[in-house]
């Protein structure tokens, strides 16, 4: 049967023109349902990248992802505060920051619905969790009870977002980063409207944050470092994009501003799981250095998306207060029991 929305969309995409909201979640409602054929999904992503994508797109996909995905059952209570520390990938890795930030984040009081995937270096969110003994393949009703007993859980990619698997073999294919990469932290699995969310690319920080503010997000900063992480890094300045209901503000902040010391890249180097491992539990222990202090910027800056921080230098120290209590180290172990159903 032939496609109602993908044919036109690929005829305005070569023109070089962008594809209103409503058209895109007809596009991607196709895709997702596997009403469209390889070539044309891989065309589709490739002249949604040569253009470059539009807000529009973004909300339009979002809105067609999150009718799909696997949720996470969540009391309204728990959603109306929860927040997300996922970010794009695509950037240069350092050691499992987003992770160990949402541990902390939840350590000193955030509900955290913590969304990530696998690495193509082998240590991303997923394998480190797993790592630590956390069941990264928990059903959506043991996450909910994580959430409930440990403050957090982890929500593995894969198992929330089945309806992708029509597009990833193209992905795979195509080998390079496409709309999806900033679809996936739109489509959060406890409908989370609070996020600290990472992106590779300076042009994307106020893009996203423009996609987020339309979808309903309530609070959230987009972030993207000057030396290219899809975090806030202690390396140098920031892009931060502050999402407040409908207001979007775009800022540049420095670690220094929240009383952190500036780091070289190599103090923040992890080069494989077993390091990041070690690294996770150091820090998670409160062992001070360069480590622990970019997990806190970004505790930190959760913190102040989540509402228990009145800025990102009020959410640091309570971030820094919950790791030296002993906090941190005790959620994961309380993450770990709950995940495997205990």
């Amino acid at each position: 049967m032939p496609s109602s929305f993908i044919q036109p969309a690929l005829a305005e995409l070569a023109q070089g023109r962008n594809l209103s909201a409503a058209h895109a979640q007809g596009v991607f409602e196709e895709l997702l349902t596997g009403e469209a054929d390889p070539a044309q999904i891989g065309a589709l992503l490739a002249l949604l990248e040569r253009n470059g994508v539009h807000a529009d797109e973004l909300v339009g996909g979002a809105l067609s992802m999150r009718k799909h995905v696997t949720e996470v059952p969540l009391s309204e209570t728990v959603r109306a505060t929860a927040i997300d520390t996922c970010g794009t990938g695509g950037a240069p890795k350092l050691f499992n920051v987003s992770t160990l930030a949402a541990i902390v984040a939840a350590a000193a009081g955030a509900k955290v619905v913590k969304h990530g995937n696998r690495s193509r270096t082998g240590r991303g969110s997923a394998e480190i969790m797993q790592a630590l003994g956390v069941q990264v393949e928990a059903p959506p009703e043991v996450q909910a009870r994580c959430v409930e007993q440990a403050g957090l859980c982890f929500c593995f990619a894969i198992h929330h977002h089945p309806a992708t698997r029509a597009v990833a073999p193209v992905r795979r294919a195509l080998g390079f980063p496409t709309i999806f990469n900033l679809l996936g932290p739109l489509t959060n699995p406890g409908r989370a409207t609070r996020q600290l969310l990472g992106v590779s690319r300076s042009e994307h920080v106020r893009l996203v944050a423009e996609a987020l503010s339309r979808l309903g997000c309530v609070r959230a900063m987009v972030v993207h470092s000057v030396d290219g992480y899809d975090e806030l890094s202690t390396t140098g300045s920031n892009l931060a994009a502050h999402v407040d209901g409908n207001s979007v503000r775009t800022v540049t902040i420095d670690p220094q501003q929240f009383g952190l010391d500036r780091a070289d890249r190599a103090s923040l180097q992890a080069d494989s799981l077993e390091e990041a491992v070690a690294v996770a539990q150091a820090v998670l222990r409160g062992e001070p250095g360069p480590k622990l202090d970019i997990v806190l910027f970004n505790a930190g800056a959760a913190l102040h998306v989540a509402g228990m921080a009145d800025n990102v230098r009020d959410g640091v120290e309570r971030a820094r207060q919950a790791v030296a209590g002993g906090a941190a180290i005790r959620t994961l172990e309380a993450l770990r029991t709950a995940s495997h159903g205990k």
